[in-house]
């Protein structure tokens, strides 16, 4: 599934573990409202990779959520569900390359560890019962965060090699999430400032892959009581009766003035006013 890319694509790729929150939606607006703002597409991905984790009707929620919005979005909404064939086939890329192998190490084993040690390198072949890691390179890389500035990491002292099987068999997000982003032609990665210590993996995955790095956009989260607002820490589902109020909330933290309206009149508004500059360098939002 490869799509010829506009100059500018983006999207929102949420996990259909719970519903919308107030957190998820603001994740929602600016990866939308910096779309907007370069004259590109928006798009949406269901990242349901862990079943055990995914919440029956959770997906169809989300969408009837940011419609509820306003938030239209561009072509068929992917599932990662349903794309387990392109994930092997990445692997085989990979493993052709001889850049895995094959881990067995418990969690346990690995307590206290910061970075993984290079236990199971030897193993180049595969085996039962084991993870397939991905042998991250020994090199520097750096590149300007849109949000959060200039990074640099020296990516395997400082993150060690990536699981992209799990032991279970179900692919990893890190894996995934980079095939899916290749395939969808994305230009740029807007998403919370969490992610932003997996990007340097992704990178050397999109390399190993041969392909270019898009761009990269870390916008700070909304914490309470010094927690991220998230479905683990039980952060009330959005209400869609609500839409207006909701967005009404959002304003503020984005540097924009906002009059209430209808959700697609102010994010019509919001479109002609947003600057990435009133959250660059910012890491959180309290609320």
């Amino acid at each position: 599934m490869t799509n010829q890319s506009p100059l500018y694509r983006g999207r929102f790729a949420p996990s259909p573990t719970g519903p919308l929150h107030l957190g998820s939606l603001l994740a929602a607006l600016i990866s939308y409202l910096e779309a907007r703002r370069q004259g590109g597409e928006w798009w949406v991905r269901i990242e349901d990779l862990d079943p055990p984790r995914t919440q029956p009707g959770a997906s169809d929620a989300i969408l009837r959520s940011l419609e509820a919005h306003g938030l239209a979005w561009h072509s068929t909404v992917m599932h990662q569900s349903q794309r387990s064939e392109a994930y092997q086939k990445a692997i085989e890329a990979l493993y052709n390359r001889d850049l895995l192998f094959w881990c067995r190490c418990s969690r346990k084993q690995l307590t206290g560890t910061q970075v993984y040690p290079g236990t199971c390198r030897a193993c180049r072949q595969p085996r039962a019962d084991a993870a397939i890691r991905f042998q991250t390179p020994a090199v520097e890389d750096r590149f300007t965060d849109l949000f959060q500035g200039p990074q640099q990491s020296r990516l395997a002292h400082d993150y060690g090699d990536v699981v992209i099987r799990r032991r279970d068999g179900l692919f990893a997000y890190q894996l995934a999430v980079v095939v899916d982003d290749i395939d969808q032609g994305m230009t740029d990665i807007v998403r919370g400032i969490d992610l932003l210590s997996s990007t340097f993996w992704q990178r050397a995955l999109y390399r190993a892959l041969g392909h270019d790095c898009p761009s990269y956009a870390h916008f700070p989260v909304l914490v309470h009581a010094d927690q991220k607002l998230s479905k683990q820490n039980f952060a009330p589902a959005l209400n869609n009766q609500q839409a207006v109020d909701n967005l009404m909330q959002l304003w503020h933290w984005l540097g924009l003035t906002i009059e209430r309206d209808t959700p697609e009149r102010m994010l019509a508004e919001a479109s002609a006013q947003w600057s990435p500059s009133s959250l660059q360098t910012i890491r959180e939002i309290e609320i």
